[in-house]
C-alpha cells in the first residue's frame, strides 16, 4: 500500500476529486517542469540542436521501462485519435471484413475504424453489451471475418475488464490484428506486451500517466516498422541530428518506431512535464499503484452494496475505476448535491463513475457517501 500522496499535488482540503479517469490533477513536480519549459523559450539562444533529441529519448526510455515495453517500439503522439489513425493507416481491411469494438467504446477508438470500414466496404462489429463476462462476449464476437479488434482492456465508462491475453490468443487464431487503447489503464494496470503481442498500443498521457494534455504514447509492433507514418517530418529522418545537413534529403528514417513520432515531438514544455510524471510513477511502481487504488474501490463497492446499489463483481472490474448503478436511475438531486459539496465524479447514464487516485483518502469516501445517502 502506498500511503496518501496528496502532499505531492495541489488539491485544496475542501475538494474531493474522484475523477482521475476524466483528467488527472497535476503533480507539483510536473507543474514546475512546465514552468521551466515555458521560461526556457525566453532564451532560445541557449537551446542547442542536441536538445531536440536528448529529452525525447530520455522520455522514450522512461515510458518503456515504466510500462515494460521495448523502447525501440515507442513513439510519441498528440492524442489517442492520432495513434488510432496511424494504426488504421498500417492495417489492411478488405470488403466484408469486420472491425470489432466494444459497445459504447470511447469515440476516438471508433470514428477512424468506421471511416476505414466504409472506404473498404467492411463493417463495424460491436460486442453486445452485457452485465456478465465481457471477455466472453468479445471472444464470441471475434470470428474468421474479423480483421481488426480495436479495444481497451477496461471500459472507459465503468472500468469493466477485458482479458486482453485471451483476446490476443483469439485474434491469433483467426489472423486478426489487435489494437489496444490503454488510455484508461496505462500507469495503473501492467500489461505483458511480450505475451499479448499487440499490433499497436495507444494511450493518452493526461489521465493515469499524470502528464500534460496533448501528449501521449504509442507502441508499434516490430512487424509494422516498415509501415507508413501520418507525417513526414524532418526529425524522423536518419541523421537529423546534424542540422547542417538537413537539406540533404533522405529516404531513410530514424531507427525503431521514431518514424511514427508526431512532428515537433521535442516540445520543450510538454516533454519535461511528461518526464517528471513518468519519474514519479516509476518511483511508485505500477503494481503498487494498482494495488493501492484497489483498496479504495473495494471500500467504495462495499459501502455501495450496503445501500442496495449495484456494482460489478470485483473480478469483472479494473482496480481503479468503479461504476455504481442505482436501482431507479441516478437520483435527480445527486449531481447538484455533489457539486455543492465540491465532490467530483462522472455521471454516465444510470450510473456514476468513480476513479480515485493516490491523493484520495478515506475522508473522501466518507464525504462521497454522505451525499449519496442524502440524495437517495
Amino acid at each position: 500500500m502506498i500511503p496518501s500522496q496528496k502532499h505531492l499535488f495541489d488539491i485544496p482540503d475542501e475538494i474531493t476529486y474522484l475523477n482521475c479517469a476524466y483528467l488527472s490533477p497535476q503533480l507539483q513536480s510536473v507543474k514546475e517542469a512546465g514552468i521551466r519549459g515555458v521560461s526556457g523559450k525566453s532564451s532560445p539562444w541557449e537551446l542547442m540542436p542536441q536538445d531536440f533529441f536528448t529529452e525525447s529519448e530520455h522520455c522514450r526510455s522512461l515510458f518503456a521501462k515504466t510500462l515494460g515495453a521495448d523502447r525501440e517500439c515507442v513513439s510519441f503522439i498528440p492524442s489517442a485519435s492520432y495513434g488510432i489513425a496511424v494504426a488504421a493507416e498500417n492495417l489492411n481491411l478488405k470488403s466484408r471484413d469486420e472491425v470489432v469494438v466494444l459497445s459504447e467504446q470511447f469515440p476516438s477508438n471508433y470514428y477512424m475504424w468506421k471511416h476505414k470500414a466504409d472506404l473498404a466496404g467492411a463493417c463495424i462489429r460491436t460486442v453486445p453489451k452485457t452485465n456478465g463476462d465481457v471477455t466472453a462476449a468479445v471472444l464470441d464476437t471475434i470470428t474468421e471475418k474479423t480483421a481488426i479488434a480495436a479495444i481497451p482492456n477496461c471500459h472507459w465508462a465503468d472500468g469493466t475488464l477485458v482479458d486482453i491475453q485471451a483476446v490476443s490468443k483469439r485474434c491469433s487464431e483467426v489472423g486478426a490484428a489487435l489494437v489496444l487503447d490503454l488510455s484508461q489503464s496505462a500507469g495503473v494496470m501492467p500489461v505483458d506486451f511480450n505475451s499479448v503481442n499487440p499490433d499497436f498500443v495507444i494511450t493518452v498521457g493526461y489521465k493515469w500517466l499524470l502528464g500534460p494534455y496533448s501528449f501521449g504514447y504509442m507502441i508499434v509492433n516490430k512487424k509494422h516498422r516498415d509501415g507508413q507514418p501520418l507525417e513526414y517530418n524532418w526529425i524522423a529522418r536518419e541523421n537529423s541530428e546534424d542540422f547542417s545537413d538537413l537539406v540533404l534529403y533522405r529516404d531513410s528514417f530514424q531507427p525503431g518506431a521514431r518514424k511514427f513520432d508526431v512532428g515537433e515531438r521535442s516540445n520543450f514544455v510538454l516533454m519535461p512535464m511528461a518526464i517528471a510524471a513518468l519519474k514519479q510513477i516509476s518511483e511508485w511502481g505500477i503494481n503498487n499503484i494498482g494495488n493501492s487504488l484497489s483498496h479504495f474501490t473495494d471500500e467504495i463497492a462495499s459501502r455501495a452494496l450496503e445501500l442496495g446499489l449495484i456494482v460489478p463483481n470485483k473480478k469483472e472490474r479494473a482496480p481503479h475505476i468503479l461504476g455504481i448503478q442505482f436501482q431507479n436511475g441516478v437520483p435527480d438531486r445527486l449531481a447538484e448535491n455533489l457539486q455543492r459539496e465540491n465532490i467530483y465524479v462522472s455521471i454516465r447514464g444510470n450510473s456514476i463513475r468513480i476513479a480515485p487516485y493516490l491523493y484520495n483518502t478515506n475522508k473522501d469516501i466518507d464525504r462521497l457517501f454522505a451525499v449519496i445517502k442524502q440524495s437517495l
